[in-house]
Parts: structure tokens; C-alpha cells; sequence
């Protein structure tokens, strides 16, 4: 499974299997595909499907999901890598699409017309299932590019999502607050990335405010986002050719451990998903050292 890292003390995560809890896998995550399964119980929907609908399926089903029990799947934004699958997935599994108007014009050539498709507007919550999903707009350059907060209406527990993610605004940083599991994007080192292979313009792009995070920044906006109930933190996309796993956990979660957090933090695999991570049985395992933030 993907790369984990459980703090100095390389505590073994035990998993409580609860009903009444939230369960979140990242089925991959990088420049060549990203998407993130959220389960509360019945109600399963991906947030973005930036794969094939056939890896997709076969992500879900490694995970024991069956893809024709996606509720719903919630698009970020435009880019390939992020809605590859959507309409394949949709049209196979009868699946609605939610999306904002800018994207679904800008995702025209993904769709036939005969998708179920549900715009939705920026800042506007809306509900599928037991999940209120809550957008925020964030800085990146897509056509209507959004970050995603999940929560769960049964218990309150928060899931934030931010990855292609220029840089963290006063807003983006409020709708990311309180979040009891945060993935956030740590998409190349910058130094690597000012070495690395490639051309000067695509080196600004990445590194400018409507590109990616860096890990150092990815750091910051994590220390910035911490709060007693933060159990779980996943990086994501990832670059391959300007960052190495091992680097972004270090970095990040060394800033956070300096600030006394004892939560779980893993990188998520372009190549395949991570576990199902339960958020109330990371909240177990962290036990009352991670309390003593309050």
C-alpha cells in the first residue's frame, strides 16, 4: 500500500470499524491521475476520477467498494488528471456528476449528453447522502478550480481536500480549519524542482501562486491547520520527477511534530490506493498524547 509514516515512534495504526465514523482512501494521486473515495456509511462518492473508468473499478474494487455503489462523483476542476474517468464512470454505473458550470463547459469533451450531471456552485453546500460538501475556491489555473470539505451529518467529522493548490488564501485556509482528516498537496521540493528536468516556463508555472504547493509550503499550511481533533493528514500529488515520498513526509511531518501533533501522516501513491483510513480509529490510536493539544 502507499507510503506511511506513523511519527518517531513508529506506532502501529489499529483500525475501529464502526459504523457511525467516516472511512477515506486516496485511490491515486499525482500528475497522471488523482481521485479520493470518502464512505459514510451507505453513502460512498469520489471526489474527482482522474483515472480510466476501468482503474477506477479495479482501485474500488482492491479497497472491497463495488463502483456501483458511488453515490456521486465531486469534480475539483477541469484537468485531466483530476476527470480522465468521469464520464466513462458515469455512463457505466449510472453515477451523477457534480460539478460547477465553468467546469462542466470546460469537460465538454468527456461527456455525450446523456450523464446525469449536477452543477453546483461555488461556496453553496450541497448534500449527497449522509455528506454535506462544502467548495471553496481555491487559486489554480483551471476554468473554476475548487477545493472540497466533507461532513459527515451523522457525527460531525470533517474530511478536507486541497491539492493543485497555488497558495493557501485567508479562505482557503478558514474552510480547511477544523478538519479531523486533511489531504493536502505537497508537490515537489524546491530545490529539486529548480534542478530538476523541466523547461524554465513549466518550472514558473509550477512553483507560481496559481500552481502547486511545495513541501515547505505544504508545511506551513498544515502547522497553520492543526487543532486537537486533526487525527490524520495524506500528501498528495506528488511530483516524480521533483519530490520522493520519504522527503515530503519528512519535512511535513517533522513540522508537525515540533508543534506536538501524534496524528498519522501518509503519502499517497500515484500507483495505487491507499487503505481505508477510518478516521475514529485513527483517533484511537493517537490516544491521549494527541489530546494533550487541547
Amino acid at each position: 500500500m502507499a507510503e506511511g509514516y506513523d511519527g518517531p515512534a513508529g506506532r502501529v495504526t489499529t483500525w475501529l470499524q464502526g459504523e457511525r465514523t467516516v472511512r477515506v482512501a486516496v485511490l491515486g494521486s499525482g500528475s497522471a491521475g488523482n481521485s479520493v473515495l470518502v464512505c459514510s456509511g451507505e453513502t460512498r462518492l469520489l471526489v474527482d476520477a482522474g483515472f480510466s473508468a476501468r482503474a477506477l473499478g479495479k482501485r474500488l474494487e482492491l479497497l472491497g467498494i463495488t463502483p456501483a455503489s458511488i453515490k456521486g462523483i465531486v469534480v475539483t476542476h477541469d484537468h485531466r488528471d483530476h476527470t480522465r474517468g468521469i464520464g466513462v464512470f458515469s455512463r457505466k454505473y449510472l453515477t451523477p456528476i457534480h460539478m460547477t458550470s465553468r467546469t462542466h463547459v470546460a469537460c465538454a469533451q468527456l461527456l455525450r449528453g446523456n450523464e446525469q450531471v449536477v452543477e453546483y456552485d461555488p461556496g453553496r453546500p450541497f448534500f449527497i447522502g449522509n455528506l454535506k460538501i462544502e467548495s471553496f475556491m481555491t487559486v489554480h489555473d483551471a476554468a473554476d478550480p475548487v477545493g472540497i470539505a466533507l461532513v459527515d451529518e451523522r457525527t460531525g467529522l470533517r474530511v478536507g481536500i486541497a491539492t493543485d493548490l497555488g497558495r493557501p488564501t485567508a479562505h482557503i485556509r478558514h474552510s480547511l480549519s477544523r478538519c479531523d482528516l486533511l489531504i493536502l498537496e505537497a508537490n515537489h521540493d524546491e530545490v529539486m524542482l529548480h534542478r530538476g528536468p523541466y523547461p524554465a516556463s513549466v518550472k514558473q508555472r509550477i512553483a507560481s501562486s496559481h500552481g502547486h504547493l511545495s513541501n515547505q509550503a505544504a508545511a506551513r499550511l498544515a502547522t497553520e491547520l492543526l487543532h486537537p481533533r486533526l487525527v490524520g493528514v495524506v500528501l498528495a500529488h506528488l511530483s516524480r520527477e521533483c519530490n520522493r515520498p520519504a522527503l515530503a513526509a519528512s519535512v511535513v511531518g517533522g513540522a508537525l511534530q515540533k508543534k506536538g501533533w501524534t496524528g498519522h501522516l501518509e503519502v499517497a501513491s500515484q500507483d495505487q490506493p491507499t487503505a481505508l483510513l477510518d478516521i475514529e480509529g485513527l483517533r484511537s490510536a493517537a490516544g491521549p498524547t494527541q489530546l494533550s493539544l487541547l
